[in-house]
């Protein structure tokens, strides 16, 4: 755990219909006092969107060497690696290269996001993939944001429905390719 992190714990009843994964769990996510609480959102929902067997947050932003997130399979191999926010193109190209999958969760306009990655070299930059959220859903979800959290979310239909600190939120689920 970094030093001078917010512990946040999240009792999550996940409902991924679009995927078939029905699952509850308990998540206990490290916010480094230099990482925002959207970005923390956004990691933690990355985590539900994506959960598979062998999930798993990294050692935070002080490893260059691992995404925010990743899967691993049975050997140890990262099968999937999902980054957080506007990773520089170098990362991407990385992760591209070490995973089966590389994809990229943002709280911000994926246009913009997209942009800086535009004629840099990214190993198989086609395949990646660039998910986001309707403008302002993440921000109004961090209101509802504690220490401790009880979170249902529902993917239906390329539709994400939450419920935190006792409010409901929706919003499209956006995917493109990072280039392209």
């Amino acid at each position: 755990m970094a030093a001078g992190a917010t512990i946040h714990t999240f009792d999550v009843d996940l409902s991924d219909v679009d995927r078939g994964v029905y699952e509850s769990f308990s998540l206990r996510a490290a916010r480094h006092p230099s990482e925002t609480e959207a970005f923390l959102l956004t990691r933690v929902l990355a985590y539900c969107l994506e959960f598979a067997d062998g999930i798993a947050f990294s050692e935070g932003i002080s490893t260059k060497e691992e995404p925010a997130v990743l899967v691993r399979d049975a050997t140890g191999a990262i099968t999937t690696w999902i980054e957080i926010g506007a990773p520089d193109a170098s990362r991407l190209h990385t992760g591209s290269k070490q995973a089966e999958r590389t994809v990229v969760y943002t709280h911000r306009d994926p246009d913009k996001v997209a942009a800086l990655w535009a004629g840099k070299r990214i190993h198989e930059a086609e395949r990646i993939e660039l998910r986001s959220f309707d403008p302002g859903f993440i921000e109004r979800v961090v209101g509802a944001l504690g220490r401790r959290n009880a979170l249902t979310v529902s993917a239906v239909e390329g539709r994400l429905y939450l419920e935190l600190g006792g409010e409901s939120f929706d919003s499209e689920l956006l995917s493109r390719p990072a280039q392209g």
